[in-house]
């Protein structure tokens, strides 16, 4: 059996509200707004819907590197920060590291500068986003992500829990893990020089 889309469940939502509001007499079409509005605010608290909208990743504030969200701000531009702090995501094929290949070198986090992949981790993927085959051992925190009713691997950085990504496996990539660490290339800055644990 497949699982609808969610487009797909909110439309069947949407539409058994707008159902049960024609059957409504005359004297309580008035409130029906309010009433379709209260159905749809208490769908996440049902256990199956409020699984899309939830993850089971680490607190943020559980990272060597702490700092408040103004913190993060006054370091981190729009972008960064709506891709590094609140797990957004960046267009495919727009990010500066996406087409980059160098031989050598060290790509950190752009939040604290933490190393996190090695330039021989990289390959093409032709996905739109920087792909790693593999991370600086321990650089990378791995958390399952359950939103848009999905479970997926969402990676982050170890040092101050910056969103970076999500791996997939099995995709039968020629690497020597078979994983794809799909990356925002936001999330990261290049340093010509091997830096980092195993140099």
């Amino acid at each position: 059996m497949r699982f609808p889309s969610f487009p797909t469940l909110i439309r069947t939502f949407y539409t058994i509200s707008n159902a049960t509001t024609s059957r409504l007499p005359a004297s309580q079409k008035a409130l029906a707004p309010f009433t379709r509005g209260t159905v749809l605010k208490s769908m996440p608290t049902i256990p199956f819907l409020g699984s899309l909208f939830s993850s089971t990743a680490k607190d943020m504030t559980d990272y060597p590197v702490n700092k408040s969200d103004s913190e993060w701000r006054a370091v981190l531009n729009k972008e960064q920060f709506r891709i590094l702090r609140e797990k957004g995501t960046e267009a495919p094929f727009t990010g500066a590291y996406d087409k980059h290949s160098p031989s050598a070198g060290t790509y950190t986090c752009a939040a604290c500068a933490a190393p996190l992949y090695r330039a021989t981790h990289k390959f093409k993927s032709g996905c739109g986003w920087p792909a790693y085959f593999d991370s600086i051992p321990g650089a990378v925190v791995r958390h399952t992500d359950r939103t848009f009713g999905m479970a997926r691997t969402e990676i982050v950085c170890g040092n101050c829990g910056g969103h970076l990504g999500h791996v997939f496996k099995g995709e039968g990539y020629p690497t020597p893990t078979d994983e794809r660490h799909c990356v925002n290339s936001i999330s990261l800055t290049f340093r010509d020089e091997e830096i980092g644990e195993g140099k």
